[in-house]
Parts: structure tokens; sequence; C-alpha cells
């Protein structure tokens, strides 16, 4: 039997999703309305102005847009700053504990481009990407962000590598190279989470994904079993050692993206921290509190949601992002967590600061059997001044989740609201961002790649 290299490269090169193809495209064109979304709101954010000064003068090959700096630019380059701009925000969706989708839409988007392919096309490609990622995914028990990896970043660089392997129907044996080159290129560090190099992750991901098949095509070599090699990535990446290199391959037997689906985030901060806010939001409401009747707050996730919620103290709406504290101290004062909130000077607020020394975190060592970097549940329990206490008991998905999902009008919603944000002006003509939405939302139609963005 091929080793797991192999299965991958030949489920790649001729993908098969049987009976459940028009649900998994689905599914991808809401990563494709999501992304866009974050992307376009995400676009003015001083991260993505030092990537667009970085690209400096490359503008040849001219094969795939920037829209909201109105450049086209070579597609790695594209796709690099379209991909940061996505992550800048932190409110693009997740799933297989990272966000696939700003990795595989703006890999898919450049490339596509060039290639001039179709709608349908892309949606294929964006499935393929993501059942890659779930069957590398599926195969460690214990959490990568515990050991530092960021998942988008490590996972990221394959699952494009074998999406745009997908539009330029790569051989399988060129499909082979591309991935264990992509293999390599794999690297995001949770340390940096709260900084602008973690949108660097899912950008530097996308462009990955795209050289990968590059240097594939003029013949770079590579190894032919690096997926399942004692040292190699399975092994390198796992954090205890625990990695099954060698148990058969499931792609095309389950479409694991109408299983594990996408989560889209309906708040624009660390995922880890949306149910917290979730219970939070909704107790405040319904019991009318104030932050000055508020004595303590305790909550209880899991480790790896606590490692990555590790700003206890932020300074600034970027570092706050990533802040257990912020989040609960936000909820309490607005009753929400959104953009108007992930400000400096809303951080610095003393209502605000002085809600964070009231925050107790509890740590629970059940995990999700559906992605271990979460509890199986979080909880929130708020304590008054005057004795009395509410409960959220356990809240087992956060609104928006795959399993708790956004229904079309509410995603279109926070569609227009990005575009709204981001206030690009070519798509800031009357009726130009819905136009856009309505682009994406029948990207199965559409005939090529280049009328996307109009």
């Amino acid at each position: 039997m091929p080793g797991l290299t192999q299965q991958l490269a030949a489920y790649v090169a001729q993908p098969d999703f049987g009976p459940h193809e028009q649900a998994a495209r689905a599914v991808a064109q809401t990563g494709f309305i999501d992304t866009v979304a974050t992307m376009m709101a995400g676009s003015g954010e001083p991260v993505v102005a030092i990537m667009l000064a970085h690209a400096g003068g490359v503008r040849n090959p001219a094969e795939a847009p920037v829209p909201f700096a109105g450049l086209m630019l070579p597609a790695p380059q594209a796709a690099l700053i379209n991909g940061v701009a996505a992550h800048a925000l932190d409110y693009d969706d997740v799933a297989l504990s990272a966000h696939t989708s700003t990795v595989l839409v703006p890999a898919i988007l450049a490339e596509g481009h060039r290639l001039d392919v179709s709608g349908a096309d892309a949606l294929r490609a964006y499935v393929v990407g993501y059942e890659v990622w779930a069957e590398l995914f599926s195969r460690e028990s214990d959490q990568y962000h515990l050991k530092g990896w960021h998942p988008t970043g490590v996972f990221g660089p394959v699952a494009a590598a074998a999406a745009v392997a997908t539009l330029n129907r790569l051989p399988q044996e060129q499909t082979r190279q591309a991935l264990a080159i992509a293999a390599s290129m794999a690297s995001g560090l949770v340390v940096n989470f709260g900084t602008m190099t973690k949108p660097l992750h899912a950008g530097r991901a996308a462009a990955a994904g795209i050289e990968a098949v590059r240097l594939s095509q003029l013949g770079l070599t590579s190894a032919p079993d690096v997926f399942e090699h004692a040292a190699g990535y399975l092994s390198a990446l796992s954090p205890a050692g625990r990695a099954d290199r060698e148990g058969p391959c499931e792609l095309g037997r389950t479409a694991r993206i109408l299983e594990s689906g996408l989560s889209v985030k309906a708040y624009p901060v660390c995922y880890s921290g949306h149910r917290v806010i979730d219970g939070v939001v909704d107790i405040a409401e319904r019991e009318n509190i104030l932050p000055t009747q508020v004595r303590r707050v305790r909550v209880t996730i899991g480790p790896a949601q606590a490692s990555m919620l590790r700003n206890h103290r932020p300074q600034t709406g970027l570092e706050a992002k990533f802040s257990a504290e912020f989040a609960i101290a936000a909820a309490l004062v607005e009753r929400k967590v959104g953009l108007a909130q992930l400000t400096d000077s809303f951080v610095a607020r003393e209502d605000v600061r002085g809600l964070l020394d009231k925050v107790v975190i509890d740590i629970t060592h059940r995990p999700d059997p559906r992605d271990p970097a979460f509890s199986y549940a979080d909880r929130v329990v708020i304590e008054l001044q005057d004795g009395r206490s509410f409960d959220s008991g356990d809240i087992r998905f956060a609104r928006g989740s795959a399993k708790l999902p956004l229904e079309a009008a509410a995603l279109r919603r926070k569609f227009l609201a990005c575009m709204a944000t981001g206030a690009v002006p070519a798509f800031q003509g009357p009726g130009a961002d819905t136009a856009l939405y309505e682009r994406i939302a029948h990207l199965e139609t559409l005939p090529s790649l280049r009328q996307f963005f109009g």
C-alpha cells in the first residue's frame, strides 16, 4: 500500500467527493464570502501597509489583483498581501484549530486569476485544500498550540499547495513534489499572537502554496515520504511524538468539510474566547448587570485556549484580541465586542481596565473530541457585590460556529458591515459592495475568476 505522501498526492491529482460535492462547495462558498469581507475590513491596518511597502516596486508579472490597493502583482505576492489583510483583524472564519479560509481563499483567488479558472473550479480547489488539511490535522490528538505551533501557519502551506495543484491540474508526481516542498515551508509560532506577525502566518502560507507548485513545475525535488517519515512533517510537528503516520488515509471516503465545517466569527478576537463572550453578554443582558456591580467573573476554558489568550493586561487593541480579561470587560461595559471596542483608546479606558483584575481563569482538561484545541465546553460565573451569582452553565458552541451557524442573512450583514469598515474606494460606489457579495454568493456560476472583483 502506498505511503501517506503518495496517497495525498493521488487524491489531489484526482479528487473525488462522491455525492457530497455540491454540499461541500456550499461550505467553501461561505469561506469565500467571509474571507473577502475580513480582507476588505482589514485592508487599512498598519500591517497591510507594511506588506505593501515590502512588495515595493514589484509589479511584474502582473498576475493577480490586490483589490483594495488597486494593484496587480505576481500571484505569490498578491496571495501574501491579501492573506495578511484577511487575518489582520482576527475576524476571519475558523476550522480545524486554525484559519483555513484565510489561507486557501487568497491562494486560490491569486492563482485562479492567473489561470483564468471558473468559480466552480475555485470552489472545488478550496474543498481539496480543506480535505488535505483535515486529513493531516486528524492524525494528531495532542494540542499544537501548547507546543507553540500555530496550525494556520504549519498546515496552511500544504493545504494551499494542494488547492493550487488542483487549479493547475498537476499530474500526481508533480503534485507529490509540491506537497513535500510546502511541508518544508511550514511555520508559525503562538508567541507571536497579538502582534503583526500572526497575520503574516496566514499570508505567508497562502504564498507558500503557490511557490511550492511553481518550484515543483520547475523540477525542484523533495522527499517521497515527507509526511510519514520518522524525520518528516507529522513527526517533527507532533507535540508528544504521537502523531499517526501509518494509519489509512481517509481522503475520498468522507467529506470532512461537512463534518467539521466553518465557524464564522461573531467577534474580531481570538476564537478561544468566543463562548465566554457569549456567556457574559447573555447574563449581563438578561440580568441587566452594570459593570460597577461586578465583584468577580470566573471563567472556565481549556489549557490551549488559555495559552492563546495570553495578554492578561493588554495595552493596545491588537494585544486585546488575545485577552480573556479584556473580552469579558468589553462585554460587561458595552455588551458587545466589536471593531469599535478593539482600539487603543477603548483598551485604556478606566472602566475597562478596572474590570481586568476581577477576572479569574480556571482550566478544564476535558477536551472537545471534535477539536482538541478547545475544551468540551466553556463556562462563566458572574458574582456581584451584593452576593448574587449567575452561572452560564456549560457553553458548548459559540454563535456562528459550524454547529450553531449564522443564517445567510447574518453572513450578508457581516459582509456589508466589513465592506463599510474597510471603506475601499473601488467598492464604495452605489451598490458596488452588494454586487460583489452577489458575485461571491453565486460563485458556482461565475465563468471566470477574473470577473470576481468586477
